[in-house]
Formats: structure tokens, C-alpha cells, sequence
């Protein structure tokens, strides 16, 4: 089918099914072409919270649908594939993890919103990568913090806060392995380029960035700076949605330590979704994310507990 024909069938199968699409900046371009909505972790999980459609279709990665569920659990929340994981739930068995909290009973659990249902349901409050420096800042001075899964992000909040924050040994494959050395040559025959990096990037390449943030904030940021010159440690598929808004900026794919075709870091788990996967998803309202109720009400809570302390 010719992807006028599908992006067609989609646009009516929306209409019939009065439901909406909601894309992370990581899809690829043909996904986000017919998205209703593209942000990041926290806008997906803000925009979900306040929708109106009966059909919420998540074109992400499973946790991502998990979290519209937990924040809808009367409707229907469709996810391209089942199959579209995320290297940090798959680096933090529950078990384990449960493990790692009752060592630490007088630590408060924050946990990642890149993580599995029963990884929020073991904790007081959960955050994202925009929000996490205001959530950790909500905590009790002298009160200990665990957080996981990500061990990079953990320590970023624990340099940026001053506080104690243990951290989960878990790490995200795609800005792992940004290679600060290739980092430095790059900026090395560009001085004028600067340095864009997801807090989930090591501390080697952190140390080498001017400009450190969630996805929004780095892409707010080149929106600021249209003509600028941008060497960016994130995901690429966030390079579309920053041309659009600064047409004329130069974007430079951060390399990674072993440098694909595209010489670019990309989230094997994101591009699991295609097109073809959304529409199949909105003909048969399958697969769909089902929760069991007791859990479903566990996980919810620190969700919900991120939203009220952050306002």
C-alpha cells in the first residue's frame, strides 16, 4: 500500500473510531507525519491525561501506552507493537529491584517513567527527564533518594541537586554510547557548533556538553537559536522535528562509539513501530494494553503524585 494510501485509510479510521495518535519525537518521520500529537515522555503522558478521544493509539515504546493507560484506564490505549520495549525495563527486573529498595528502606523511591508497571508501583513518586530536577527538589532536605533505572540521569540530578541519590545500575542503549572522544573531534572542525546532550548520556560526554536536557528542552532550545550550529547526543529522531522548527539551524548527529550506517544513535525498540503497524492497530483496536485492576491502581499513584508536585 502507498503511503498516501495508508496515511488516508489512517486519517479515516481516526475519524470513524474517534480516536488520536500521540507520537514520541523518536518515531521516524513517517509516523510523526500522521500524529495528531508529537512531544516527549512528559508531554505524551500530559497530553493522554486530558484527552477526549474514546481510542488513544501510543506510537512510542511499551512503557510509554503503559502510562496513557494508568491515566485512562476507563478507554482504549492501542500500542503499534507489544514488542517495542526499552533497554532500561529490560535492565531492571522487578524482583530484583524490589530487592534493591527493601536494602534501602529509609531512602524515598523515585523512579523513572522509563520503567516497567511494577517498577512504579514500588515507588512514592515517578518523574521524567523535563521534570525530574523539580521533583527532586520537592523531596525532604536529609531524606536519602533511590532512583532508578537509570543510572546516568541519576547521577546528573545528584550533581545538579547536591543530594544523595543511590542509583539503580541501569542505562538507555541508545545514549550510552555517545562517544565523548569523537564528541570532542567533531566539535574540534566545528568550534562554533555546540553541544546538545539528554541527561541519559555517560558523564564523559556530559562534561563536554554546553547545553544538557530532556528532549522538549533541546528542542526548545534550537527553536531559540535558529541559525545556530548543533552537534546533538539524543536520539535522531528528534532531528526532524528540530528542522522544522529552526529550517535553517545545521544539525549534526552526535556519533556514537561505533558509528552505524547513518553515523547516528537510533532506538532499535522506537523503530519497531511502522506505519502499517498503526493502521493495522486502528482496524482491529489491537494490540491493546490491558492492566490488571490491583496493579493498575499501584503504578497509578506515583503518576499521579508526579503531576500534583510538580504544579
Amino acid at each position: 500500500m502507498q503511503m498516501s494510501e495508508l496515511t488516508d485509510r489512517i486519517a479515516e479510521l481516526k475519524r470513524r473510531q474517534n480516536a488520536v495518535i500521540y507520537a514520541h519525537y523518536y518515531q521516524d518521520e513517517r509516523i510523526q507525519s500522521v500524529a495528531d500529537w508529537i512531544g516527549d515522555s512528559l508531554q505524551l503522558a500530559a497530553k493522554a491525561q486530558g484527552s477526549h478521544a474514546d481510542v488513544i493509539l501510543i506510537a512510542g515504546v511499551r512503557f510509554m501506552a503503559e502510562t496513557a493507560k494508568l491515566l485512562n484506564p476507563d478507554k482504549i490505549v492501542l500500542a503499534p507493537t507489544l514488542e517495542a520495549s526499552c533497554s532500561l525495563v529490560e535492565q531492571s527486573p522487578p524482583d530484583a529491584y524490589r530487592r534493591f529498595i527493601d536494602e534501602h528502606p529509609d531512602h524515598e523511591v523515585v523512579s523513572y517513567v522509563n520503567s516497567s508497571l511494577e517498577l512504579k508501583a514500588m515507588s512514592h513518586v515517578v518523574c521524567t527527564s523535563s521534570n525530574a530536577e523539580s521533583i527532586i527538589s520537592r523531596i525532604p532536605e536529609g531524606r536519602p533518594i533511590l532512583f532508578g533505572p537509570d543510572r546516568n540521569l541519576g547521577r546528573w540530578l545528584a550533581e545538579r541537586s547536591g543530594r544523595e541519590i543511590l542509583t539503580w545500575n541501569g542505562h538507555c542503549e541508545v545514549h550510552d554510547v555517545f562517544d565523548a572522544v569523537q564528541i570532542s573531534r567533531a566539535k574540534d572542525k566545528d568550534p562554533e557548533a555546540v553541544v546538545l546532550a539528554h541527561p541519559e548520556c555517560t558523564e564523559a560526554v556530559l562534561k563536554i556538553s554546553d547545553v544538557i536536557g530532556s528532549t522538549s528542552y533541546l528542542l526548545r532550545y534550537v527553536a531559540e537559536h535558529p541559525q545556530g550550529r548543533f552537534i546533538v547526543a539524543t536520539e535522531a529522531g528528534i532531528l526532524i522535528e528540530m528542522q522544522k522548527v529552526a529550517p535553517e539551524a545545521t544539525l549534526i548527529p552526535a556519533p556514537p562509539k561505533h558509528v552505524t550506517e547513518c553515523a547516528c544513535s537510533e532506538c532499535p525498540h522506537m523503530k519497531k513501530n511502522t506505519l502499517e503497524l498503526v493502521h493495522n492497530a486502528l482496524v482491529t483496536l489491537q494490540p491493546r494494553i490491558e492492566i490488571e485492576p490491583e496493579l493498575l491502581e499501584r503504578a497509578r499513584a506515583p503518576i499521579l503524585r508526579m503531576f500534583a508536585e510538580q504544579t
